[in-house]
């Protein structure tokens, strides 16, 4: 079993950054591949990005090149989504979800956290 919990988010200005963070616990946590996932309100869930569990293969939506960047440190078991020159468009729940064999196949991913709010002010 794998534990995720999301931190980072918060309300900002049209342009800003933030950074969030996917903390992992549990068995072999770190041989996962995982994902960025995010939801608007009343509409469905979309996938933003995902990293391989080696950090070397990362994958994006294509509204998200160029503007946000997927990493990962496995000493720490943490994810990361470092998103600048944020949007109105960007805001929703940000989940991050772990044991995706097919990229972007939400139903693909065996374990997911509970989400943290990003809201982007215009």
């Amino acid at each position: 079993q794998v534990q995720l919990v999301e931190s980072g988010g918060g309300l900002v200005q049209t342009g800003a950054s933030l950074r969030l963070s996917c903390a992992a616990s549990g068995r072999t946590s770190s041989n996962y591949d995982t994902a960025w996932f995010r939801q608007a309100p009343g509409k469905e869930r979309e996938f933003v990005a995902h990293i391989s569990w080696t950090g070397r293969s990362t994958y994006y939506a294509d509204f998200v090149k160029g503007r946000f960047t997927i990493s990962r440190d496995n000493a720490k078991n943490t994810m990361y989504l470092q998103m600048n020159s944020l949007k109105p468009e960007d805001t929703g729940v940000y989940y991050c979800a772990a044991g995706g064999l097919r990229v972007g196949r939400e139903d693909d991913y065996a374990y997911w956290g509970q989400g943290t709010q990003v809201t982007v002010s215009s």
